[in-house]
């Protein structure tokens, strides 16, 4: 009988082994284990706490530890984080912190990767878009199923954005690069500061009536929270999710994350990236192009190498012999007449070219520009000289007009009228009476005066 103690321990109570099986884990088994359940049982967590321990690396990296008063929990803020901060961490500052857990397998330790981290007087501000992120969340806004695809090959790019700040700068750099056959229509707008929210969401409805907009780009520059807050509004959120076309949002830095990337079809983490997840659809299908081309290249290369060996077949026959000395003579006389070509082709196109040169000259020589510059010069001189002729004939008429009426008052009726005569007129008015002896006593006779007439009887005369 053997001792109790030299039997397995699966064995030592009941005489037979255990049906359940032992699972042995290493160290890093475990922690790696331990890992994934931390990393993908909580996500991304919200944490308030006082700061201690805060040091800063030569590598640029934060460590600290943060506490409250019955607990602790290691974190940590890369590189690439610290420098949007603005402000120095200290110990014994209150703040909130935004980041995953994750653990530090060399010392089994967990800790939070900060990716965002504020002083604890936003808290208020925070409070509300948690807020509207949970009411637009059960609307269903951040439904991944609402997501639609960006178009293959945009031809006009709507952008939605500040003209002062860096953000259009970086999105017109790479679509020039990457698609410059894209049309760019720009709506500027405020992307910061009170009021901002309504003018995106008005810059957006605007934008998407424009007939043949493909695609949309709406976001900014990194900045403060206070600086994104436009961008965690409900009105833009509104304005993203009722647009007709996609609408990629491009707000802040890759560590910045708001509401109207969790609304918009794409979220991409720079402005420029933006820009290049909007033509990426192009670079696939112009892959995709080049992919069938080279298919299609083989394809045919493999077509030819067995028709060609087939023609070596048929070459090999009896009946065909000499079949590559005709061959080659067909191929030197199509050579000369190729050479042939090429020369009289040539002899052609230079012919062409001297006289497409030659009518150039004449053409630049009449350029329509310069004739319109001699005739305007010639016209301006032809204007001043028509002025001046025109002064002197009406100075000349008007002199010639002077003297001539003072001839003509000089022999007028009335100038003798004015200085006391008067014309006498028979009683018809149709005769002037020069002399007495034209009357006869009973007569009648008008008078004319400088002013007025008289209607006179002749009594007598003399």
């Amino acid at each position: 009988m053997s001792d109790l103690f030299s039997l397995p321990f699966e064995e030592a109570r009941g005489g037979g082994p255990m049906k359940r099986e032992r699972r042995i884990f290493s160290v890093a088994e475990l922690t790696a284990a331990i890992r994934g359940v931390l990393e993908t049982g909580f996500g991304e967590i919200w944490v308030e706490g006082e700061l201690s321990n805060c040091r800063t690396w030569n590598t640029g990296h934060v460590y600290f530890t943060l506490k409250d008063g019955e607990a602790q929990i290691k974190a940590v803020m890369f590189r690439s984080v610290v420098r949007y901060l603005k402000f120095k961490p200290e110990d014994g500052m209150h703040v909130v912190v935004r980041g995953q857990l994750g653990v530090y397998e060399p010392k089994g330790e967990y800790q939070i990767v900060c990716e965002h981290l504020e002083p604890r007087g936003l808290g208020a501000l925070q409070m509300a878009v948690e807020q509207l992120k949970k009411k637009l969340q059960a609307e269903g806004l951040f439904d991944p199923a609402r997501k639609r695809p960006l178009p293959s090959l945009p031809r006009t790019i709507g952008i939605v954005t500040s003209l002062d700040g860096a953000a259009l700068r970086d999105i017109i750099k790479v679509l020039r690069r990457r698609h410059p056959n894209a049309h760019l229509l720009i709506r500027p707008t405020r992307v910061q500061g009170d009021g901002a929210a309504a003018e995106i969401a008005e810059a957006l409805r605007a934008i998407v009536k424009i007939p043949g907009v493909d695609v949309v780009i709406v976001g900014r520059g990194g900045g403060s929270f206070e600086d994104l807050l436009a961008f965690n509004q409900e009105p833009v959120a509104r304005a993203i999710a009722s647009s007709p076309v996609p609408v990629v949002s491009a707000v802040g830095h890759e560590v910045d994350v708001t509401i109207a990337d969790f609304v918009a079809d794409l979220r991409a983490p720079t402005p420029s990236a933006a820009a290049e997840l909007v033509v990426t659809a192009k670079d696939e299908f112009c892959a995709r192009v080049s992919r069938l081309g080279e298919r299609l290249g083989s394809v045919v290369r493999a077509s030819i190498q067995r028709r060609r060996a087939g023609v070596h077949a048929l070459s090999s026959r009896r009946g065909l012999a000499g079949w590559h000395a005709r061959l080659a003579m067909r191929g030197r006389h199509a050579a000369e007449l190729t050479y042939q070509l090429r020369r009289h082709a040539g002899g052609h196109v230079a012919r062409r070219e001297r006289a497409f040169r030659t009518l150039r000259l004449r053409l630049e020589a009449r350029d329509l520009r310069r004739q319109v510059s001699l005739m305007r010069s010639r016209l301006s001189g032809a204007h001043g000289r028509l002025g001046t002729a025109t002064a002197a004939a009406q100075h000349r008429a008007e002199s010639r007009m002077a003297s001539l009426a003072g001839r003509l008052e000089n022999l007028s009726p009335l100038g003798v009228l004015a200085r006391g005569y008067a014309v006498c007129w028979n009683a018809e008015r149709t005769t002037i009476i020069r002399s007495a002896a034209a009357v006869a006593p009973g007569d009648r006779v008008h008078v004319t005066l400088q002013e007025g007439e008289l209607h006179c009887d002749v009594r007598s005369k003399d």
